[in-house]
C-alpha cells in the first residue's frame, strides 16, 4: 500500500519561490565587479531570475542544454544559478582559475551553448572564444555602461540588456526531480578535470541536510558570507540553503582579501562565513596586525583542507566557533561536520578542542566506512585507519560522460582518496590523502598532522609536509614553510616545536623556507608540485 501524500518533485526553482514568498524583503548584498556595493532582496532576485529565464529562452536555450558561467560570487551569478536550472537547463559553473586549456576543455566537454562571464574574464574569453566549439552566445555579465567599446567576440551580449527587456512573467516548468540541474568539474592535478552532474533532487536534499543545526546551521536569523567561490561545488550549496531558510546572503565578488572580508563582516553583521583555511588565515592576520575585532561572527565553516588547531583559538578570541566541514565535489559537497553531541556538554576544553580538530560526524544522508587496501572493512574505533568510502543520495554514481570506473566499488561505494580514522561516536579524522601519506620505514606518517602542528608556531603562516625519498627509510618528511611577514624562525627552532606533540620518529628531517606555497584553483596545497620541486632533495644526515 502506498502512502497518500502529495507527489511534488524536489526542484531548485521551488527554493527561490519559497524565498520570494516568505522572505521577500531579506537582503542580498554583493560587492559588484564594477566596484560599488549592490543591494537588493530575495524578491528582487526571484523576479530577475524569471527575466533571465525568458531571455535565455529567447536565445534558443532549451531543456537539457548547458549554460556555462565564468563568474565570481555576485548577484548576477546567483540569478543564473536559479534561472538556468529552473528552466530545465544545466548550470555549468566553470572555474576561471584553471589553465586556459583546461577551461576550453571543460566548456567543450560540457557542450555549453551559452557562456556568461564577468568583466574580469573578458580578455580570457576573447582568447578562448575561437576554441569553444559549442557556444552560440557570449554574455558579458555587466550593464551597458561597462560594455567594451571594442572586442574580438562577435555579437557580444550585455546581461543587463537581456534582463531589462525580458518579462518577469515566467512559469517554472514542473521537471522530473532527477533531471540534471548543474555541472561542476573537479580541480584535479592529473589528467583532464572530471565532471560531476547534480540533479534537482540531490541539490534540494543536500540543502535540507546542510541547513541542519549539526551541519552548517543555516537560519532566517543568520547572515551568511560564502567566501568559497560559486564556481566551486556551488559555493558548498549555500546559495540554495540560504534561499531555503531565508537567510541574508552576502557575496564578496572578486575581493577575498583580509581587508575586504573584514569590511563586509563588520558592515553587514555577518554571523556565518564559509571558506578554505587560507582565507581565514589572511583575515586573522589582518585583524592581528591592525588590532581589530570581529563582533557579529558566530561561526566559521572551514573546508577544503584541515584547519590548524591554532585557528580554533584565534577565532574564539573573536567570539566565533570554528566548525570543520569535510566534503568533495563528488558529494555536492557536504559529508561531515565537527559538532559535539549532548554527551559532550560537560566535557573539558581539551576534549571539545579535539572534537573540533576532527572532520566530524556524517550528516544524515551520508554513510561512510573505512577499508584496508584489500577492501576489507575496518573497525570504527578511532585507532584503525584506512581508505574512506561513502555513499548517499547526493554522492555521484559516475562521472559525467564517463563509464563507471575505479572510483566506485562493486557494491556501490565511492572511494574518496582520503585516509581516515573513525571513532566509536562516529567522528572522522583525516590523517592524509592516499597520495600524500608519507611512508617511512614501512609505517605511515600523517602529513596533515605535521602541518597543523607547525602552523601553530607564532612565526609560521603556512606549512606543507611532503615525503622525500630517503636512502634508508624509503621516505622522510620535509617541511616547506612560509613565515608570517616580519617574523623569523630557524630550522632548529621549528623542529624543536614538535617535541612532545608527536612520536619522535615522526619528526621531520628538515625545514625549507619559501616565499609562497603553490595552491590549486580552490585554495588547496599542491603537494604534487612540491614533490616535483624537491624530488632531488639531498638529506644532510
Amino acid at each position: 500500500m502506498r502512502g497518500q501524500m502529495m507527489d511534488q518533485p524536489l526542484l531548485i526553482s521551488s527554493l527561490l519561490d519559497h524565498a520570494e514568498r516568505y522572505h521577500s524583503d531579506t537582503e542580498i548584498v554583493s560587492r559588484s565587479i564594477e566596484g560599488p556595493i549592490h543591494r537588493y532582496t530575495w524578491g528582487d532576485a526571484a523576479r530577475r531570475a524569471r527575466q533571465l529565464a525568458n531571455a535565455l529562452t529567447d536565445l534558443g536555450v532549451v531543456e537539457g542544454e548547458t549554460v556555462g558561467t565564468l563568474a565570481w560570487n555576485g548577484y548576477r551569478h546567483l540569478e543564473a544559478y536559479y534561472a538556468v536550472s529552473g528552466m530545465g537547463a544545466i548550470c555549468h559553473t566553470v572555474n576561471p582559475r584553471l589553465f586556459a586549456e583546461q577551461i576550453a576543455y571543460i566548456v567543450n566537454h560540457g557542450e555549453d551553448v551559452v557562456l556568461m562571464f564577468d568583466l574580469t574574464f573578458l580578455a580570457m574569453v576573447e582568447q578562448l572564444a575561437p576554441t569553444l566549439n559549442t557556444v552560440r552566445h557570449f554574455v558579458l555579465m555587466t550593464d551597458r555602461d561597462h560594455m567594451p567599446r571594442e572586442t574580438s567576440i562577435d555579437n557580444l551580449l550585455c546581461y543587463e540588456d537581456l534582463v531589462r527587456r525580458s518579462s518577469d512573467r515566467y512559469e517554472w516548468p514542473v521537471l522530473n526531480e532527477n533531471a540534471a540541474s548543474s555541472l561542476c568539474y573537479t580541480s584535479g592535478t592529473t589528467g583532464n578535470p572530471k565532471g560531476v552532474l547534480y540533479s534537482h533532487r540531490s541539490t534540494v536534499l543536500h540543502a535540507f541536510a546542510s541547513s541542519l543545526p549539526d551541519s552548517l546551521h543555516i537560519s532566517a536569523e543568520g547572515c551568511v558570507l560564502p567566501v568559497v567561490p560559486m564556481f566551486h561545488v556551488n559555493a558548498w550549496g549555500l546559495p540554495y540553503s540560504c534561499a531555503m531558510n531565508g537567510a541574508k546572503l552576502v557575496l564578496p565578488g572578486a575581493k577575498m582579501d583580509g581587508i575586504s572580508l573584514y569590511e563586509l563582516i563588520e558592515n553587514e553583521h555577518v554571523t556565518l562565513a564559509a571558506g578554505v583555511p587560507t582565507v581565514w588565515l589572511m583575515l586573522l592576520q589582518h585583524c592581528e596586525r591592525n588590532h581589530l575585532k570581529m563582533h557579529s561572527l558566530k561561526r566559521v565553516i572551514v573546508g577544503g583542507s584541515a584547519a590548524p588547531e591554532s585557528m580554533i583559538d584565534q577565532l574564539a578570541e573573536h567570539g566565533a566557533e570554528l566548525r570543520q566541514l569535510w566534503g568533495m565535489t563528488e558529494l555536492s559537497p557536504c559529508g561531515t561536520t565537527s559538532t559535539p553531541k549532548f554527551k559532550h556538554r560537560a566535557s573539558d576544553a581539551q576534549t571539545l578542542r579535539q572534537l573540533h580538530t576532527r572532520q566530524g560526524r556524517a550528516i544524515f544522508g551520508v554513510d561512510l566506512r573505512i577499508v584496508d587496501d584489500m577492501g576489507r572493512p575496518l573497525p570504527h574505533d578511532g585507532v584503525a585507519f584506512g581508505n574512506l568510502q561513502v555513499r548517499g543520495p547526493w554522492v555521484l554514481s559516475q562521472y559525467f560522460r564517463r563509464e563507471r570506473d575505479s572510483a566506485h566499488t562493486e557494491d556501490g561505494w565511492f572511494n574518496t582518496g582520503d585516509v581516515v580514522t573513525v571513532d566509536k561516536d562516529g567522528y572522522m579524522k583525516i590523517t592524509d590523502r592516499t597520495k600524500d601519506v608519507i611512508k617511512s620505514g614501512g609505517e605511515w606518517i600523517s602529513s596533515i598532522e605535521l602541518e597543523n602542528i607547525l602552523v601553530g608556531h607564532p612565526a609560521v603562516a603556512e606549512a606543507a609536509a611532503i615525503g622525500v625519498p630517503h636512502p634508508k627509510w624509503d621516505e622522510r618528511p620535509l617541511m616547506v614553510v612560509v613565515l608570517k611577514p616580519g617574523q623569523t624562525a630557524t630550522r632548529d627552532e621549528l623542529l624543536d616545536f614538535y617535541k612532545g606533540k608527536i612520536a619522535s620518529w615522526w619528526t621531520p628531517n628538515d625545514i625549507v623556507f619559501v616565499a609562497e606555497l603553490p595552491h590549486t584553483a580552490t585554495g588547496k596545497l599542491q603537494k604534487m608540485k612540491l614533490r616535483e620541486l624537491f624530488a632531488d632533495y639531498k638529506w644532510s644526515d
